[in-house]
């Protein structure tokens, strides 16, 4: 087994910590672990701003609303807005909406920009483990009269990690039954083309439902190809839209920065929205007029939304759905084969000829043991590999003789299961 790391410090990590600072126009928190930094702005719609890697920016933000500090570079333009598309304040960032999407009627949301949930100032608690093992940071916002909903995020950074978990939680606060979905939008920076691998992967679930809808054509559809059990975008120059009806739970994004993915839970007994989209995929690049069809909109930049959706579900005052998401930043290694909670791959784990191979990125630190399981899921024997560290390349490449009785080898780092493949020559 090989590994290659990442420079020491951010491979090293350290104990969570969480400050409030304050910035022109509005006050951020910043959550860092020594790893990945997190910069969130409560009273712009509860957004994560910022997510870096070994000094890298993973997400996109407009430098005509924000400097490289954050600070609003017109105080004015912080606060709920309303309007057509062309008047939204597109921060950029991570954030949290209600789909379906729609100017037609009170069942769809008719944003952005949106004055509650998009723009609206959401009230923000931190909470840090004494020992640094653990921040907190919850986001919760006003009740929105349109939509009868109140949203929460909340966002967990541990010791030691490469990843953070972003629970969503929509409530319905009004005196009837509402219909909504939680969705969340990530933009991420686009670019042109220019190293294979870059731009957008998903996994497929071989449901039997679409692998791919077209939603929005702005300037055309956003042009996506398979590569065995995955979806590939390849970064382009296109306005619009594609949604993914059999989307497996993971999306990926490559680019300049490195790799940011996130994986989610789907239900395939559940409805969903957008012609029963899991996940979808906005793409933009500059232009010199406005898509009147779009309300106007004219983008400015290159952008890249990578979004998840949960269950499109009726909610009785009172009621809540769930969607909990765990996003990691990586290095930028081309394309993504899968991932999982703890590992994503990006040349999958194989066992031929009695070679185990793969690479994958481990979202902690830790001992790599190798674990050859019976067909009763008993451990037959463990093997010790070395270690890795979060958020670092772990190239396989051993032989291992294996028991004759082991049907299953798993890859684990400390209690976190990487992979596991099936002990059978191909």
């Amino acid at each position: 087994m090989n590994s290659t790391s990442a420079p020491a410090r951010r491979t090293a990590g350290g104990p969570v910590r969480a400050v409030r600072r304050a910035r022109t126009g509005h006050e951020v928190v910043e959550v860092d672990n020594g790893l990945v930094r997190l910069v969130i702005a409560p009273a712009l719609g509860g957004r994560i701003l910022s997510a870096v890697r070994d000094g890298q920016e993973f997400l996109h933000r407009d430098p005509a609303l924000l400097d490289e500090e954050l600070n609003a570079r017109d105080p004015r333009t912080v606060g709920p807005h309303d309007g057509p598309m062309s008047a939204w304040h597109n921060w950029g960032g991570d954030k949290t909406w209600p789909a379906p999407q729609g100017w037609s009627g009170p069942a769809e949301w008719a944003g952005p920009p949106d004055p509650v949930l998009d723009s609206g100032p959401y009230v923000c608690a931190v909470d840090v483990a004494d020992d640094g093992s653990r921040a907190v940071v919850t986001l919760t916002s006003a009740d929105d009269p349109r939509t009868g909903l109140r949203l929460t995020r909340r966002i967990t950074l541990d010791a030691g990690r490469s990843d953070f978990g972003l629970r969503l939680t929509a409530l319905n606060t009004a005196g009837e039954s509402v219909r909504w979905a939680l969705w969340n939008v990530t933009q991420l920076p686009g670019h042109p083309s220019r190293q294979p691998g870059d731009g957008v992967w998903l996994g497929s679930a071989g449901s039997g439902a679409p692998e791919s809808v077209d939603l929005v054509a702005g300037t055309g559809r956003p042009h996506v190809e398979r590569h065995g059990g995955v979806l590939h975008l390849p970064a382009q120059d296109v306005v619009g839209k594609v949604g993914f009806p059999d989307a497996a739970g993971w999306i990926a994004h490559v680019g300049p920065s490195g790799t940011w993915t996130c994986s989610f839970p789907v239900d395939p007994t559940a409805p969903y929205t957008d012609g029963g989209s899991r996940a979808e995929v906005w793409m933009e690049h500059p232009l010199e007029k406005p898509l009147e069809h779009l309300g106007g909109l004219r983008p400015s930049h290159r952008v890249v939304e990578c979004e998840v959706l949960g269950p499109y579900l009726e909610l009785a005052p009172g009621d809540t759905t769930e969607l909990d998401c765990a996003v990691s930043l990586g290095p930028r290694l081309g394309a993504v084969t899968s991932v999982g909670r703890d590992a994503w791959w990006s040349e999958p784990l194989a066992y031929t000829r009695g070679t185990v191979t793969g690479i994958c990125v481990p979202m902690g630190s830790g001992p790599v043991d190798v674990l050859l399981r019976d067909a009763e899921g008993r451990v037959r024997e463990t093997r010790g590999l070395g270690s890795c560290a979060a958020g670092a390349p772990l190239v396989l490449d051993r032989v291992p003789a294996a028991d004759p009785a082991a049907v299953v080898l798993e890859v684990r780092c400390g209690p976190d299961v990487l992979g596991s493949v099936p002990l059978a020559e191909s």
